[in-house]
């Protein structure tokens, strides 16, 4: 089954922003939207099925469906809002997937959502900054497909200071491929440690007051603030413990996992 974008609702947007927040690093992206999409009233317009998701089927309560990712769209000040988001990407492990699912996945995700009136693509993400960020509060790193846009988002507190990287998965690659069909767009990554795969409420935090600045959106953030302090408060014990334990053997302290 090639990647399909399957419309619930028949509808059509002008210039619509979509946001993505799949899977990845610290689960940065997917914290970030799953959490909008529960204080915006979001309606559901679409469905995406991929041959490069693992193959299996979900169940719940019995039933069988085949595991998908899905659309919403949230209007806003009069302007059109999609994010997508979902269990499941291509699998980045070259054993598991190949780089032509990935290719094949985001072409089919651009046009698709040219078709029906995207005219920005801003994908959310983690970048790995190791233990670094058990003593660091977390940045946002921006990587945009022209200079104008990644001004945009330097106005507003994110950081551009990587003169060359790459972005794996389809964070980076809707991007690229969107570029090339006259798509505008960004990745904002939250910096977090690649070991937090129970997500990163902190890095997220901080991308989610970046979209809250440019965009007006009317985000509740008491219980994301709560989330994000609960970790930042972990890593504090964490070096605490550290730096009262060194000098001691290797293998006596408990790790970021």
């Amino acid at each position: 089954m090639p990647t399909t974008l399957k419309m619930v609702k028949k509808k059509k947007f002008e210039n619509a922003v979509l946001f993505t927040g799949l899977p990845g690093i610290g689960l940065v992206g997917k914290i970030c939207v799953d959490y909008m999409l529960k204080q915006f009233k979001a309606e559901k317009v679409a469905e995406v099925y991929s041959d490069s998701f693992p193959p299996s089927v979900q169940t719940q309560n019995g039933i069988v469906d085949l595991i998908k990712d899905d659309v919403y769209h949230y209007s806003y000040d009069g302007k059109d809002y999609l994010f997508l988001a979902g269990p499941v990407q291509p699998m980045l492990d070259s054993k598991v997937g190949s780089s032509q699912e990935h290719y094949e996945f985001s072409g089919a995700l651009v046009k698709g959502f040219k078709e029906i009136g995207v005219g920005e693509i801003c994908t959310l993400a983690g970048i790995n900054i190791g233990e670094r960020r058990m003593h660091v509060t977390p940045r946002v790193i921006v990587a945009a497909t022209s200079k104008k846009k990644l001004d945009e988002w330097k106005k507003v507190g994110a950081v551009s200071d990587k003169p060359v990287g790459m972005i794996s998965g389809a964070a980076g690659l809707l991007l690229g491929i969107g570029k090339d069909e006259g798509l505008d767009g960004a990745c904002l990554m939250g910096e977090t440690n690649a070991r937090l795969i129970y997500g990163d409420p902190g890095a997220a935090k901080k991308i989610l007051e970046l979209l809250i600045a440019k965009y007006g959106f009317e985000i509740e953030m008491k219980s994301m603030e709560k989330d994000a302090a609960e970790i930042e408060k972990a890593f504090s014990q964490l070096n605490k413990q550290l730096e009262e334990a060194e000098g001691e053997e290797p293998g006596s302290l408990t790790y970021v996992r």
